[in-house]
């Protein structure tokens, strides 16, 4: 039996702005096992990027519990949090959120510097990492001075950092051409094959999430019934 690696059981979100309350999931059950390739696809507004920040612990639920490795994160601090954001989880967004100042091995290497690793130790992983993702040449450049599927590619060398056992990706392909967009995910193809990596791609697009071994459908904010948007 495959091992449950995030559970999300009955979870609720619920902002409230001003006097209006804005349901973005409606008591959600989800889980994502170990090693697996999991799409979450729905439409704008569909609460995808809800359990995005669920997942990835940037964000905690109205009610319900979200469980990582058998722990419920909604019972832990924000200082308990970071930690697992640092250790278990690998980001990769659409905009890429790199900081222009830095170069690209700089960049890679910014989650480590969090973690207090020494700089040498932080310069060898970083430049490997970008050698598997096809960058060797381009360590040194800053992000401003690559293109947006080089800049993707970075995003996915520095989610690789901290060796986490979840990647959480995005609308990772959003911002780049169709032929660059078949390399990124490519690359996350590659990492969830060869290096066994768990991986959860959010996208709205069908055909990208047809390259995932699970599609979970999403429509306002639980998970349509059929199985279709």
């Amino acid at each position: 039996m495959k091992k449950v690696v995030i559970k999300l059981d009955n979870v609720w979100k619920i902002y409230k702005m001003d006097q209006v309350e804005v349901i973005a999931l409606r008591g959600l059950n989800l889980d994502v096992y170990e090693g697996e390739f999991l799409a979450v696809l729905g439409k704008s507004g569909s609460g995808k990027s809800t359990i995005l920040n669920m997942i990835g612990c940037l964000d905690l639920p109205s009610k319900g519990k979200i469980h990582l490795d058998g722990k419920d994160i909604s019972t832990l601090d924000e200082d308990e949090l970071a930690r697992i954001r640092g250790k278990k989880i690998g980001f990769i967004f659409q905009t890429f959120n790199l900081i222009p100042s830095l170069s690209a091995m700089e960049n890679v290497a910014l989650p480590m510097t969090f973690q207090g690793v020494d700089k040498n130790t932080r310069t060898e992983k970083s430049k490997h990492l970008l050698e598997l993702v096809g960058l060797k040449e381009r360590v040194s450049h800053k992000s401003v001075e690559l293109s947006g599927g080089e800049r993707q590619r970075v995003a996915i060398a520095r989610a690789l950092i901290n060796d986490p056992e979840i990647i959480l990706a995005d609308e990772p392909t959003g911002n780049l051409d169709s032929k660059t967009g078949e390399e990124i995910i490519n690359i996350l193809l590659n990492l969830h094959k060869k290096f066994k990596r768990t991986v959860v791609m959010i996208t709205h697009d069908k055909y990208l999430a047809g390259y995932a071994e699970r599609i979970v459908h999403l429509a306002d904010g639980a998970i349509a019934k059929g199985g279709k948007l």
